[in-house]
């Protein structure tokens, strides 16, 4: 799956980001949904950890 990743151009930078996006995101949907889409702002909340998973896999392989 890696591999792949790294085909398509995607680093481990790019990965960091994404976590880095994904709680901004999770803060803004938290801010501006209200009540109704608090269960969805935490889920993308949970994202940041896998993303930083995947993120020291490529940096490793670089």
């Amino acid at each position: 799956m890696f591999t792949k990743l790294q085909d398509w151009g995607i680093t481990s930078s790019h990965v960091y980001m994404a976590s880095i996006g994904s709680v901004a995101l999770s803060i803004v949907m938290w801010m501006l949904r209200g009540e109704s889409g608090q269960r969805l702002a935490i889920f993308v909340g949970l994202w940041p950890p896998t993303l930083m998973i995947m993120g020291k896999i490529l940096e490793d392989n670089e």
